[in-house]
């Protein structure tokens, strides 16, 4: 089995609509993939609808959280989307994204950038705005060759010129909020340093004891011996270990399936798991 436990979608900061990310899955020859868009399950009806025979579907989303004054995002999987206390800070975080990135838009034009919120608004679409927007605004401006050029102190980097907070859910609160709505946590790209600090080891293991239940190891942010000292301190503390490409569509050169998770790791999710099933696919259309 061929499984991808980390995608994106145009309901949050993708270029493929769900329904052409679960049929460029199953043509990328995965058997399983998740949809874990930044703090939103919008995408989940009509990936639901477009979902092929031969792929099975894993609901999920990317949560926004900060540790320490260190931004962090915690994977959940599996979770109930109606259950009223994530969704009541699912869309507190989402609705704070809209006055952050036009906050940026605002740094940015004093550093003399003629971003636009327009402009940035209409390369988000019906998605969740963030970040990936405003820098795929900066690339068609030509400040930046890449998406992943905008994501540096000069710009858009935690801490950097043009970066604004936004409210991010205590990760502690984040594990009990995803349990509680019947789900399964695991930390994404802990270790992506070019993305800015990291969390602290010690973190990671507090974070264990708290109930989370895997961290992402196999992810393009991470070279070989970071991968290798990840899977060491997972066995310490217990934890699974997952793999998954991050997959953005267009906006990302990493491509669906590039890192797969572990058939044996996906089946303890499913076991743990008790908010939502995976759905097998039956057609779509």
């Amino acid at each position: 089995m061929r499984i991808d436990l980390h995608t994106h979608s145009t309901a949050s900061d993708g270029t493929d609509t769900p329904g052409e990310l679960v049929r460029n899955a199953a043509a990328a020859g995965l058997d399983v993939v998740a949809l874990t868009d930044h703090d939103t399950t919008r995408g989940y009806a009509e990936a639901l609808a477009a979902l092929p025979e031969g792929l099975t579907l894993v609901t999920g989303a990317e949560l926004s959280c900060r540790i320490d004054g260190i931004s962090m995002h915690m994977l959940a999987y599996l979770f109930d989307p109606a259950e009223p206390a994530l969704l009541a800070e699912r869309e507190l975080v989402r609705d704070d994204r809209v006055p952050r990135a036009r906050g940026m838009v605002a740094k940015l034009n004093e550093l003399g950038v003629p971003v636009t919120w327009e402009q940035v608004a209409r390369i988000a679409g019906e998605g969740s705005v963030g970040r990936p927007h405003v820098a795929t605004a900066l690339v068609e401006l030509g400040v930046v060759p890449t998406v992943s050029d905008a994501f540096t102190p000069e710009w858009l980097a935690d801490g950097g010129r043009a970066y604004v907070e936004k409210h991010e859910t205590d990760p502690f609160e984040a594990i009990r909020l995803v349990k509680g709505a019947g789900g399964v946590t695991v930390f994404a790209h802990p270790a992506a340093g070019k993305r800015g600090r990291t969390v602290p080891e010690a973190a990671i293991a507090e974070l264990a004891a708290a109930g989370l239940d895997g961290i992402e190891v196999d992810h393009m942010d991470h070279d070989e011996p970071t991968r290798a000292r990840l899977r060491g301190l997972a066995r310490e503390l217990g934890l699974l270990v997952t793999g998954s490409s991050d997959y953005h569509g267009s906006r990302k050169t990493c491509a669906l399936g590039e890192y797969t998770t572990d058939p044996e790791v996906y089946g303890e999710i499913t076991r743990r798991a008790t908010g939502a099933f995976p759905v097998p696919g039956t057609g779509g259309f």
